[in-house]
């Protein structure tokens, strides 16, 4: 997937010259896809390729990874990506059962101006740290991401996590806005071929009727009878005993629907944009102040 604007994609977030394992970069993006709080482990994979990432169920189960210049798959599996990146520990995050993952445990954070501090983590940034920082965040990326703070007055951690968390749910909430009005559009187009059969075959319905529901009057008609039978089970079942609506009035409430539709689009889109920059400016953040893992912490302050 290509990136869009100053912010590019996670999987594009490279060094100019020295190169993360891919291993490296998958469990990056799993922190990245779990951090949007998946809501099943389909969903986790769908986020997984929106990110680049094709996936695979091997013998036993055993799911895999590969992304865009890797010739095989990396097994998910704690011995192979290491502890809290195995199967189980998706699921168990995804399900709430382990939301503290190792790669996102939180230390408490001082209460100064962020920009400040990233600022002074990137003039005193020396040493193997640092380096294994710089393989895959570059320093025009931490730029990016130091304006990005600023312009959106975000000068506190804790207003940092607040505001990428409400993104995430206002982005959340809006596919289910969308998924409601297409329910909605589902139910009136379902509605409109039904009154369009049930007006066509009715003649033909009534004749069988006044032929007493004659069998040869049946298998002279009977496939139109069978539509009509079809279109009254619709009705049934939608509108169970409420009056049957006009077409003018579904078609009125489908160019209401499909108004309502384009408009949230607008709106997920805006929202979809919003949630990756912030996303990936906090797991910038993160990895820069050493909010990675107790081990991973104690690597950044020596």
């Amino acid at each position: 997937m290509k990136s869009q604007g100053r912010f590019k994609h996670y999987g594009q977030w490279l060094g100019d010259n020295k190169q993360p394992t891919f291993q490296e970069r998958l469990k990056v993006q799993i922190d990245l896809c779990l951090a949007q709080n998946p809501q099943s482990l389909d969903a986790f994979l769908s986020l997984m390729a929106e990110a680049g990432y094709e996936h695979k169920y091997g013998r036993g189960g055993v799911l895999s990874f590969r992304t865009e210049g890797q010739k095989s798959f990396t097994r998910l599996r704690s011995s192979t990506l290491g502890e809290g990146y195995g199967l189980e520990d998706v699921v168990a995050h995804i399900e709430g059962r382990n939301r503290q993952r190792p790669s996102v445990k939180m230390r408490p954070v001082r209460k100064v101006n962020l920009i400040i501090d990233l600022q002074a983590r990137l003039e005193d940034g020396k040493g193997p740290a640092y380096e294994r920082w710089a393989k895959i965040y570059n320093l025009k990326q931490m730029a990016a991401a130091l304006q990005y703070l600023q312009e959106n007055g975000l000068l506190e951690y804790s207003r940092l996590e607040e505001k990428t968390t409400g993104a995430i749910d206002s982005f959340h909430a809006l596919a289910g806005e969308i998924q409601k009005v297409e329910a909605a559009m589902a139910v009136n187009s379902e509605l409109k071929g039904a009154v369009v059969d049930y007006a066509r075959t009715r003649p033909v319905f009534d004749g069988y009727k006044a032929a007493k529901y004659s069998r040869k009057y049946l298998a002279e008609h009977g496939a139109d009878i069978t539509i009509h039978r079809a279109a009254k089970d619709t009705f049934s079942r939608i509108l169970n005993g409420g009056k049957l609506p006009k077409m003018d009035t579904l078609k009125a409430e489908w160019r209401e629907l499909t108004a309502e539709k384009k408009a949230l689009y607008g709106q997920y889109r805006k929202a979809q944009k919003e949630v990756r920059e912030l996303v990936a400016v906090k797991a910038n953040v993160d990895y820069l102040l050493g909010h990675t893992g107790e081990q991973k912490n104690k690597e950044m302050e020596r």
